[in-house]
């Protein structure tokens, strides 16, 4: 027997409320009342947790609160809604913490940590991320180029005002000579996609509704005008030459950055393991990092593309044979020898220290008389250096994982000399002999 609908009091059989009447509220619609020296109201609603909890609006007068009691009741019936939200400095510390040091290669968490501790923190970490607004992070912005770091950071406050050396006295803001330490404009950039990783997170999570980070402008970071960066072919086999005869430890290490256009961290994180010397071919899979205190040996590369397996040249091969030699010599030659597969290696079997091959590096260009740049830089030398030994196009594309022959074919139009190509031959020749001679020797 269907129901009859029975009209209340304040509701009239037409539908239609008397003017002064009183609805009654819906089953969790809740309420507007008055609040210390104003209104406040609630509603419930559902968590990102998944709960159900009353959430609370304040207002000075009863309109604004029911606007903003109309809104999130709209937010309620279209998604979670936190009922308690954390402050930036609270929500960056929970994110590194329990998102990105998990998940996260520790090179990234710690550029991260160092962007939220230094920038994003001092400036906006009182805010409520749910009350952080694009002007906040805009003006946010705006001042960081302005900000001496080295006052900001207080760095200039722990020095002592008297000190021998003039270097470690106060010199900036403290003496009020500032020494406009500004953080460059990559920086900044840094700090803002820092903050708008971890706001989208934060949206993930259902928190906030929408990335202030995302819609604020960092002006375009500035190409710094720098001298010539790479080698002439000329100059990459006077370095070959120099640390070659001069018996250098790490001759098989430059070989391999200048030859295959391998990362610094791909060299001295190589294992014995990756090295097919039957097959001439190099697996590059593992690297060597330094992340803050720690030194680390990791599987992963920097991209996907950056892992796989190579083909030798002969003066590789060579290297990485005389390279073999030394590191059993100076194994026997040790008493606490620390044993590892790892190809690059110090005195007593130790991984090698990142920041010494720079400058390990910086001493061996001076002694071979070469301009001095980068470790890095040197790969922008590799394709030259492929072309002069002659090395097919198609293998020196994989070497250089380029993506297109188009790429290869581009470097492969600077011809070096052939004084420079039978000096690099010459070069591969008298390690081979050497080699062979070592090995002839043993037997």
């Amino acid at each position: 027997m269907p129901r009859t609908a029975i009209a209340t009091p304040d509701e009239p059989e037409d539908g239609k409320r008397r003017k002064g009447a009183r609805r009654s509220r819906a089953n969790g619609e809740g309420s507007i009342y008055p609040y210390r020296n104003g209104y406040a109201a609630y509603a419930w609603v559902t968590t990102p947790t998944g709960e159900r909890k009353r959430k609370y609006v304040y207002g000075k007068t009863r309109d604004i609160v029911h606007d903003k009691y109309i809104k999130l009741l709209s937010a309620a019936a279209q998604r979670p809604v936190a009922t308690t939200v954390p402050t930036v400095e609270k929500y960056l510390a929970y994110w590194l913490r329990d998102v990105v040091e998990p998940n996260r290669e520790p090179n990234t968490y710690s550029n991260y940590e160092l962007m939220c501790r230094l920038h994003i923190v001092p400036g906006l970490g009182k805010k409520r991320l749910d009350r952080l607004t694009v002007r906040d992070v805009q003006t946010w912005l705006n001042k960081l180029p302005g900000a001496c770091q080295c006052c900001a950071q207080g760095k200039d406050v722990k020095r002592p005002a008297e000190h021998d050396d003039p270097r470690k006295r106060r010199r900036c803001c403290a003496v009020g000579e500032c020494c406009e330490s500004f953080p460059s404009r990559r920086t900044i950039t840094s700090a803002r996609n820092t903050l708008r990783n971890a706001l989208n997170h934060a949206m993930t999570e259902e928190i906030i509704a929408r990335n202030v980070a995302s819609l604020a402008k960092v002006p375009a970071a500035r190409k710094r005008a720098r001298k010539s960066s790479t080698w002439t072919v000329e100059e990459a086999r006077r370095f070959l030459e120099h640390t070659r005869k001069t018996n250098d430890p790490l001759y098989a290490a430059w070989v391999l950055i200048l030859l295959m256009g391998m990362r610094k961290g791909e060299v001295f994180g190589l294992r014995w393991a990756d090295v097919d010397f039957a097959a001439d071919e190099l697996s590059i899979g593992w690297q060597l990092q330094r992340v803050g205190s720690r030194l680390i040996h990791k599987e992963r590369t920097k991209t996907d593309g950056s892992t796989d397996v190579l083909p030798l040249p002969s003066l590789c091969t060579a290297a990485l044979q005389l390279r073999e030699g030394q590191q059993t010599a100076e194994r026997e030659a040790c008493n606490d020898w620390h044993g590892s597969d790892l190809v690059f290696t110090t005195r007593t079997g130790r991984p090698i220290e990142p920041r010494n091959v720079n400058r390990a590096f910086e001493s061996r260009c001076a002694a071979a008389g070469v301009k001095l740049i980068r470790v890095h830089d040197t790969r922008h030398t590799c394709g030259k250096l492929l072309a002069a030994l002659d090395v097919h196009p198609r293998v020196a594309m994989q070497i250089l994982r380029h993506s297109k022959i188009s790429l290869t074919m581009e470097i492969y139009t600077e011809v070096p000399t052939e004084q420079t190509r039978a000096a690099l031959k010459r070069l591969g020749e008298h390690l081979e002999a050497g080699n062979d001679d070592s090995e002839g020797t043993s037997a």
